[in-house]
This record gives C-alpha cells, structure tokens and sequence, in this order.
C-alpha cells in the first residue's frame, strides 16, 4: 500500500491515512434529506466517496462505505404538508426515488445505508449520555445540547462561537438557556403526524445527533473518513463532532472531507434558490457516464461549475475515450514504456484524491497508447478506479428500430438523397446512436 493522503478539514491540512483498525477503513458520508428528488449537486459527494472507496480498496485496504439517508427532519414535514401526503409516505416514497436516480450513476451501493427513523433507539441512548453528562439539558419535551460545554466548540469549522447562528430561526428560542444551543430533542407539535416517545417527552430527533448515532452503530471501531459537502461543515458537522467528543470522550472522526458545491449561474445549487437539476434529467440528457466524468472533472474541494457546456464536454471526453478504447487490444496487457502514466495517475489519487491530474495522466496515456496499438489493460484498471469501465464493454446491439433507420439512410446516400440522408441520421442520433460509413458499409455505435 502507497501512503494515502486526505486534505482534513479540521486542521487544514494533509493527513497521511492512518486507520483505527490497520488495512480497514471506515468512511461516512452524509446522505440526502429525502423531501424530494435529488439533484446534480446532491450526486457529488455520492460520486465522490463511492470513487474513493474504489480506490481504497484497489490500494488494498477494506473499506465500509457508509452513506446514510436522513428520512426524520422539518424539511420531511414541511413538503408532506404542502403536498397534502403523510411525512413517513413521502421520505419512503424520496428515498426509494433517491436509490434509483443514485443506481442509474451505474456505481453500485454503499456498504450500508442507514435509515434516521431505523436508528431512534441509539439516537435517545446518545441523547441520554449527553443528559447524564450535563452536556445538555430537557426542557418542555426538547432537548438542547450545551455548546458552551464543549470547550472545542468551533474547532471544526474555525468560527468564533460567539458569532455562530445555530440557523434554527426562533424555534425554541425561549427555552434555550443559550441561543447557541441546538436541538437533540424536539417535542412533537400540532400538525406534526409522526413522533416517538421518550423518557423527556414525545418527539423526533434533531438532525446533527442522527448522524452521531448513525455513525456509531455502523462503525463501530471508528469513522476513520467523514465526508459530505461543504455546506455541512457548519453547523451540521461541527454539532456532530461536538457531539460525539462531550458524550463519548473522544473524537467522532480522524480526517473531516469535504466535497465543493455545484455552482450554477454563480451560486451554490440549492432547492432553495431554484437553480436546481435533477440527477434523474441530467442522466437522461447525458448519459451516466457523462455525468460521473463531470462530477470528477475537477478536484473533489473546488467548486464545480454546472453548465450545459460542462456537460456536453464531459460526454465529448466520454466518446473519446470510448472510441479510443476500441482501437487497443481488448484483455491484453500495456507496455511497460506506459507504466510511468499509470503510476502518475495513481499518484495523484493518492495525494488527496485527485482525480482532475488523474484524469490529465489517463489522457496522456491514451494519446501514447493509441499509437503503439497496445493493450487495454491498464485502461481498464483506471477506468474502474473512476466508475468508468463501462466504456470498454462491448458495444450494444441496435434495436431494430435503430436499424431499419441505418438501412433507409444508407438507400437515401446510395440515391444521392443526401437531405433524406442527414435527416435520417438526425432521427438515429435522437435515439442515442450514432452511424459511422465504412467502406464495409455503415456502423451503428452508442452515443
């Protein structure tokens, strides 16, 4: 094993991996909110650490991808209200939308994919370990956590804790001993249809102690990666630390990693801005590969632009390297004059996941192979590090459809129809394939 290093968002820098347990590695990631469809943005960080976990386990470690789905949260209540549905129909109904716009990406699952309304019992024994410490406190049914106790608070994020706003608006203001105390607790409200007893009261779990539990029952040994986007580095992740370090001595995670936001028309992607681009529309629009080949174009920290011309450059470099594949020869091995390309791409995985140089150094070796007709194969073992290595499968067959089109064009070329012709071929590109003329005759390729 090379050594691995992960930009760590607590202490800035990078940190070589050093996992609780040797040659077993422990990741989790924040999942979605399901009150409604995912978009472009939210795919990033699934991409991103499913990638990761790839890789780890190339470099041979074992590795447990955790990636949880928060299905308990005001948001859940607000948009089954509006919609005029029960809260528990529509997280069932958004996480079973959110499993298959994340399969379409073609990456596989998470090792585990833990559920907040499956984790109510650890959540209130997390929350009582708090109480019994004085690290939080009941009142009226709620439950607040203590900020002020945790004298780390704000080690994460690097902010005054004087000047933080716990983004809770003017809920439970009143009964907060210290308006930057946050809510573990949250007693259930008129109009609200689902809710949980508890010794405090009835109620439903604030969202940062969700993920404290989720965390902890899934890795058990220890979070040795704790990844999300950047937008959850407060409060979300800085509660989630401050959690785990005042009722369990200890640190919830080794290395903090972020993922940069999807930036459109300049601004973060957000429902709330209106901006948004479900993952479901743009796969449709673009094609998985398309999309994963996007999402890592640029080094996971950085902001990402999302454009129409992003997209279609991501599917150009797709069908090149697609169409570049198909001129080596399948299944046998790459000559050692490319091993140094190899080593530079997984190089630069290896130094905080980067997989923009990743991608230069395959680009590169592309251009060298092509012109040595070599083998495949460590095409095909970068590739599969990147979710790629659908694009050296071997071509699909064209429906009939696709076909009798092929065939009516290439009468209209041998007519000397060539605006029959062009519209033909318009119509099979419509259909997601592309024919090439041969002297063979013609060829029908996926686009």
């Amino acid at each position: 094993m090379g050594e691995i290093e992960i930009h760590d968002t607590a202490s800035g820098e990078l940190l070589a991996l050093r996992p609780h347990e040797p040659g077993k590695v422990g990741i989790y990631a924040c999942g979605p909110t399901v009150y409604s469809r995912i978009h472009i943005g939210n795919a990033r960080p699934f991409v991103v650490f499913s990638l990761l976990a790839r890789f780890l386990r190339h470099e041979g470690y074992e590795v447990k991808l955790v990636v949880n789905v928060t299905d308990v949260n005001d948001k859940i209540y607000d948009a089954a209200r509006a919609r005029g549905v029960g809260s528990e129909q529509l997280a069932a109904e958004m996480t079973a939308a959110y499993f298959a716009d994340t399969d379409a990406l073609g990456l596989g699952r998470p090792d585990a994919e833990p559920l907040a309304s499956e984790t109510i019992g650890p959540i209130e024994g997390y929350i009582q370990a708090l109480l019994d410490a004085d690290h939080a406190y009941a009142v009226d049914g709620d439950v607040y956590f203590r900020v002020r106790s945790d004298a780390r608070y704000g080690s994460l994020s690097h902010r005054d804790p004087d000047s933080m706003d716990q983004g809770e608006g003017v809920e439970g203001a009143d009964l907060k001993q210290d308006p930057l105390d946050f809510a573990l607790w949250k007693a259930h409200k008129e109009g609200e249809d689902t809710s949980w007893p508890a010794a405090w009261g009835d109620g439903r779990p604030g969202w940062h102690i969700e993920c404290s539990a989720m965390a902890e029952e899934a890795l058990p040994r220890g979070v040795d990666i704790h990844g999300g986007g950047s937008d959850l580095v407060f409060p979300h992740h800085e509660n989630e630390a401050s959690q785990t370090r005042s009722a369990r001595g200890h640190e919830l995670a080794t290395i903090w990693m972020h993922n940069g936001m999807i930036q459109a028309t300049g601004e973060k992607m957000a429902k709330s801005v209106g901006n948004i681009a479900p993952l479901y529309e743009v796969i449709d629009g673009y094609g998985a590969e398309a999309v994963v080949m996007y999402l890592i174009s640029g080094h996971y920290r950085q902001p990402l632009a999302f454009s129409e011309e992003a997209l279609e450059q991501a599917a150009a470099n797709v069908r090149r390297i697609r169409e570049a594949g198909r001129r080596l020869q399948a299944g046998e091995p790459s000559p050692a004059e490319l091993a140094p390309l190899r080593e530079r791409f997984f190089a630069a995985l290896r130094r905080d996941f980067n997989t923009a140089e990743a991608l230069a150094a395959l680009n590169e070796w592309l251009r060298e192979a092509t012109q040595r007709s070599a083998g495949d194969g460590d095409l095909r073992e970068m590739l599969s590090v990147l979710g790629l290595e659908s694009l050296l499968a071997p071509d699909a067959q064209a429906p009939a459809e696709v076909v009798e089109l092929a065939e009516q064009r290439e009468r209209a070329r041998s007519e000397r129809d060539f605006a029959a012709a062009d519209e033909l071929r318009e119509r099979i590109a419509a259909l997601g394939w592309e024919v090439r003329d041969g002297a063979q005759g013609f060829e029908l390729l996926p686009s």
